[in-house]
């Protein structure tokens, strides 16, 4: 790591407030019909940002609609508390996964790297199904937007390798006044 990395990371926050948004329209019907939802991917992320003493300020569910996924996103966006939000699944690429194109016209800037790194680091893993992976990060309104696969192997290499690595130092500059 380069010292003017090593640098703003010592200067980044370390503990974050996190939004979590879970796109599933399974899941969204058995909520609906007030059957019990089983979420490991939404729980694995909670879990894992909590053992690392970042905050969840909001969890909601809803289903594979741009609709809805663009209001979940804008009113974390509007939230002042958060300044991290995870947008986890609907990101592949069947006709009904809508969120990369939802979320990304809300980027204000790109991170290119997230989804490159991802994808790279997926191809270790599963081999050449790794271009059919899709993730994409970005920021907006101060804060650090993370579009990820909701697969329980892509969260879990999300969380540990680029997500909890780099979130503090991403919300750092995305905060910065010109």
């Amino acid at each position: 790591m380069s010292e003017s990395s090593r640098k703003h990371k010592a200067e980044s926050p370390t503990r974050i407030n996190f939004s979590l948004i879970m796109c599933s329209t399974s899941r969204y019907s058995s909520l609906k019909q007030d059957t019990t939802i089983i979420d490991p991917s939404g729980d694995l992320i909670v879990q894992t940002l909590e053992k690392q003493n970042h905050k969840i300020t909001s969890r909601v569910l809803v289903p594979d609609d741009e609709k809805m996924i663009r209001n979940a996103v804008s009113r974390s966006l509007k939230d002042k508390n958060v300044k991290a939000i995870v947008v986890c699944g609907g990101t592949g690429i069947a006709p009904q996964d809508v969120t990369i194109e939802t979320v990304y016209p809300l980027l204000k800037k790109i991170l290119p790297g997230f989804g490159e790194l991802f994808r790279r680091l997926s191809y270790d893993a599963i081999g050449s199904a790794a271009i059919m992976s899709r993730a994409v990060a970005g920021v907006a309104e101060g804060k650090v937007i993370f579009c990820i696969p909701g697969s329980l192997n892509a969260v879990r290499l999300c969380l540990d390798k680029l997500i909890l690595p780099e979130t503090g130092h991403i919300v750092k500059h995305a905060r910065e006044k010109s």
